[in-house]
């Protein structure tokens, strides 16, 4: 996937960090694709940057649809939006806390019960997190080796400014929903935009 977006996606954790095979062949798959470079036409463009979003989040089509449908519907740049609403999804909070190495492995966490919202049970990965939202490890899943091989990899690369996190408690909180310029991804939402609004 990596090799198809031209980048580093960091989908694999520790792998990406280490041994990525971005770093071995960056040319896109395919057999045609070792000869020539490819042009993108302005479609093939906005398809790049839709199908990216898709890989970074996780979000399959139907779900990525719907969340532009209600980006559209809110007030401000539908784009922005769209990028905010799929960084509040909690698979994606527990992630950039730090209890989890990668998206998927998020994804995973939560829909096996590892994590509380507010003190209630949420195991629904989509779930969309607000402002002012404590994100916290269950007691029984603390001792958990994932969760702290990945607390350890969280103390060294740090939590975005708008999280707080407390190690010792092992729980976040969310400050503030992010803006575009505390979202660190490389992806040019207005194409997506363009893709959908045709």
């Amino acid at each position: 996937m990596c090799r198809r977006e031209g980048e580093k996606l960091f989908l694999k954790s520790e792998r990406c960090f280490n041994k990525c095979s971005f770093e071995r062949r960056s040319t896109p798959p395919g057999e045609r694709h070792r000869r020539s470079t490819t042009k993108y036409s302005e479609y093939g463009r906005q398809l790049r940057q839709k199908q990216k979003a898709k890989r970074i989040y996780g979000v399959f089509e139907k779900q990525f649809k719907r969340y532009f449908r209600d980006a559209e519907r809110q007030k401000g740049i539908t784009g922005e939006t769209l990028l905010r609403m799929l960084e509040s999804r909690l698979d994606n909070i527990v992630y950039r806390l730090g209890f989890a190495s990668s998206r998927a492995e998020a994804r995973q966490l939560v829909s096996h019960n590892h994590f509380l919202v507010n003190g209630k049970r949420v195991n629904i990965p989509s779930y969309l997190i607000k402002a002012g939202d404590v994100i916290q490890i269950r007691e029984r899943s603390q001792q958990i080796d994932r969760i702290q091989q990945a607390l350890e990899l969280a103390q060294q690369r740090g939590v975005p400014e708008w999280l707080s996190l407390d190690f010792d408690r092992k729980q976040g909180v969310v400050n503030a929903i992010p803006i575009r310029e505390q979202i660190p991804t490389t992806i040019q939402e207005q194409l997506i935009v363009e893709l959908y609004s045709k």
